[in-house]
């Protein structure tokens, strides 16, 4: 597969972007640190027992206090 196909397709690219935010999400969460992420305009910081790692789950929108 060329270049222009991958980039014309994307599957390929969603899926290596949908598997780095999960391997990103289990690396701060075995490390015990907080992950920063976009919520409602704005940087909220979620903490390790916060993050969900689950394929479809993204963070928890549950901000820290």
């Amino acid at each position: 597969m060329t270049l222009d196909e991958l980039f014309e397709d994307g599957r390929a690219i969603d899926e290596a972007l949908m598997d780095a935010a999960r391997d990103a999400r289990r690396f701060h969460k075995a490390l015990g640190n907080p992950m920063a992420t976009w919520l409602d305009g704005r940087v909220v910081w979620v903490q390790p027992e916060d993050i969900r790692i689950d394929v479809e789950a993204s963070l928890e929108r549950r901000p820290s206090e």
